[in-house]
């Protein structure tokens, strides 16, 4: 081992950590650990799910070098704990030392950034027993596989003790943690790990431990044996200043943890690039971090140039949002000067952002937001189309129920379609307009228009009911179409009745979030299955710059509709082709840019419609959220049962 390798192993051998029973001097160890920020640890979720299934809250110790404290499960992955196998990307768990962080001064290990799961020799950390003592082992391992999302294989010629699950991996050659341990393979050598970057799933968690760790080593911390982290890593040489470094890396992270993020990163990070996308499939981006770990190639990070090119693109976005941050762009200044090839600079220095990624016009000071009504909280009125079986051109019967908005009460059906044939897509407007515009006048309150649901099958998602018009002749100043006027929201007609667990479960979940995120579905290059949209965190709203009703776009939104989401947006006309153009990155940061407005789910569909009402008044430039339509599928309001058999076209 060289002696930068030694003085590697004795910073990861400090940062790990053996997790056990709160009064556990003479009972077995649960397994390992390390530290990721400053009162921090990372662990495997298996780790601790037999013993905190039961009491979440129940405080257990961590032990390492110079830390014995009382520590809690802060998060896990775990969708459900009593699965019998924990699956690769949910087996990783947060815990929290109880108290301050600095009453327990620690080493904590440096944090892989590149986007790419790692292939090649690894060190394996942890603590096993042997009684009457627990002892820390380093093994050598190699990673020769990988496996789902955030599997790593590790190659079948090393045995694992039990112990060592949930202790880090770490890469020797650029001296970053890149796993941590999940378990042996059963019946033979080996194992497998979880790779880092499933730290992401954590959403709002992550953000904050993320920046807890950038910050904790940017304040350049030097280990009881006199050693860094940083220092002890390989890079390019600083002479000349034309490679990034280590160093570099360290600083602009430090910086960029003091950011607020932004949904703009996949964008930045590709301008940074002059457009070059990076291989394979686009990860989970969260943070300006994420988006920084996209500039390497392989292990190798790019020019210094496109580094600095990203951190100017970042601060002058943050910049346009009314934020200034004056120590990022001093720094990238000064570094930039440390540059010798001076003709280059403008490549830095030239950065502009988009007109698509300015900064649209402040809200209006007289909106307020309506909340979207649940249970109980107000009156609803619902329109169910329902396909004529066999009819060719398809044709709807429609009924009108009206929601009255008391606890205890249930829909009450207002009228109901009396053709004999259904009514085509284009009659539909001008057989509701007499019967849905009367029930729509007589709930509105002033300033209060009562919400109006469409159900439809998944397939006809894409009718423009927020377009329909119910007054041919209008006053000047009227905002004639539906989803400008009032909320208009979709929802699936096949959930009819009683909803099902995964629905009213993800539901639940959904409302007690504060802060949401557009899911970029179908994710490109990846195959999303039924799985990834069942455990995919509570955090997230499908967004698709596809039609819900035709091509890949029709295949997501079945999954996402058998696997619980009761909401997600898409561009009703968008493209049917696989590839996506550079509108369609434009769509997913604009829509990002509405969900970050939120501060509670119900606050969505009167925020899209004050987005309708700009088009409608030419007030903004608001067109891309023009052919935006939402599901928004509540389960405790569920649609009146279906209590007739299937329509079929008359003879």
């Amino acid at each position: 081992m060289t002696e930068r390798n030694e003085r590697l192993h004795a910073l990861a051998k400090a940062a790990t950590v053996h997790l056990r029973p709160a009064d556990g001097e003479d009972k077995p160890l649960w397994g390992s650990g390390f530290f990721v920020a400053p009162g921090w640890v990372l662990t495997a979720a298996h780790v601790l799910r037999q013993h905190l299934k039961a009491d979440r809250e129940l405080t257990f110790r961590v032990r390492g070098e110079g830390v014995d404290a009382e520590a809690r499960l802060a998060e896990w992955l775990l969708t459900d704990p009593d699965r019998p196998v924990v699956p690769l990307d949910e087996d990783m768990a947060l815990v929290r030392l109880l108290g301050e962080a600095d009453e327990h001064p620690h080493e904590c290990v440096w944090l892989a950034d590149r986007a790419v799961r790692h292939s090649g020799h690894v060190k394996v950390y942890g603590h096993y027993p042997e009684p009457p003592h627990t002892h820390a082992r380093a093994v050598d391992a190699d990673i020769n596989g990988q496996e789902d999302g955030y599997g790593l294989i590790i190659k079948p010629d090393i045995d694992f003790p039990a112990g060592v699950s949930g202790g880090p991996l770490l890469d020797p050659v650029t001296g970053a943690v890149v796993g941590l341990v999940k378990s042996r393979r059963k019946q033979q050598d080996g194992g497998k790990a979880v790779a880092i970057a499933a730290m992401r799933r954590f959403g709002e968690t992550y953000r904050t431990v993320i920046a807890a760790h950038d910050r904790w080593h940017g304040t350049e911390p030097v280990s009881e044996s006199g050693d860094n982290w940083i220092d002890q890593q390989a890079g390019p040489a600083a002479d000349g200043g034309t490679g990034w470094t280590p160093a570099d890396r360290r600083e602009a992270l430090n910086l960029l943890a003091a950011l607020p993020d932004a949904p703009t990163v996949e964008i930045l990070a590709t301008r940074a690039r002059s457009g070059t996308k990076w291989p394979g499939p686009t990860p989970d981006l969260r943070t300006w971090r994420d988006g920084y770990g996209l500039l390497y190639e392989g292990a190798h990070p790019l020019d210094a140039l496109t580094f600095l090119r990203y951190l100017k693109f970042v601060e002058a976005y943050t910049r346009s949002r009314g934020e200034p941050c004056p120590a990022l762009g001093g720094w990238i200044e000064r570094r930039l000067r440390r540059d010798p090839r001076r003709e280059m600079h403008a490549f830095v220095r030239d950065v502009r952002l988009p007109d698509d990624l300015r900064p649209a016009p402040a809200e209006r000071p007289d909106r307020i937001v309506i909340p979207y009504p649940g249970p109980g909280e107000g009156p609803t009125v619902a329109v169910l189309l329902d396909p004529v079986i066999g009819s060719r051109p398809t044709r709807f019967f429609w009924q009108i129920w009206l929601d009255g908005g008391d606890a205890t009460g249930e829909p009450e059906l207002y009228e109901t379609d009396d053709s004999v044939h259904g009514r085509l897509p284009g009659e539909l407007v001008q057989a509701l307009r007499r019967p849905l515009g009367d029930l729509l006048r007589a709930k509105d309150r002033q300033d209060r228009p009562v919400p109006l649901e469409v159900a439809l099958p998944a397939e006809y998602f894409d009718t423009a009911v927020h377009r329909w018009r119910f007054d041919d002749i209008a006053q000047l100043d009227d905002v004639g179409h539906l989803g400008a006027r009032r909320r208009v929201v979709l929802r699936c007609l096949a959930r009819r009745g009683d909803p099902d667990k995964l629905w009213a479960d993800r539901w639940q979940a959904m409302t007690a979030q504060r802060r949401f995120v557009g899911w970029r579905t179908p994710q490109r290059g990846v195959v999303t299955t039924g799985r990834g949209y069942r455990d995919a965190a509570f955090d997230r709203i499908p967004v698709m710059c596809r039609p819900a009703g035709r091509g890949p776009g029709r295949t997501a939104m079945k999954l996402a509709l058998e696997n619980g989401h009761g909401v997600a947006l898409w561009h009703i006309e968008g493209h049917v082709t696989r590839a996506c153009a550079e509108d369609c990155d434009t769509l997913y940061v604009k829509a990002q840019e509405l969900l970050g407005t939120l501060d509670s789910l119900a606050e969505l569909p009167d925020r899209l419609r004050h987005l309708r009402q700009d088009i409608s008044e030419r007030r903004a430039d608001h067109t891309w959220a023009e052919p935006l339509a939402l599901l928004y599928d509540d389960p405790r309001r569920p649609l009146p049962a279906e209590e007739t058999g299937t329509l079929d076209a008359p003879l």
